[in-house]
């Protein structure tokens, strides 16, 4: 299973609000999925590492 805990954590040290997301093209529901660890596309998840300048081990972490 996906987690996404350290997207939300990195984006509060960073101040991005999920406001910043929308405006910059991550759609909504594509936000409820990650706060609910669903799946998102990989090209999301490169989308979000160059909107956040990171790595996408900085946003997510692999759980079991």
């Amino acid at each position: 299973m996906i987690d996404y805990s350290p997207l939300w954590k990195i984006m509060d040290e960073k101040g991005i609000s999920q406001y910043f997301l929308i405006q910059h093209g991550i759609a909504g529901k594509t936000i409820y999925n990650m706060k609910r660890n669903c799946y998102i596309s990989t090209a999301t998840v490169e989308k979000l590492c160059k909107l956040i300048d990171c790595t996408p081990n900085d946003i997510l972490k692999f759980i079991d």
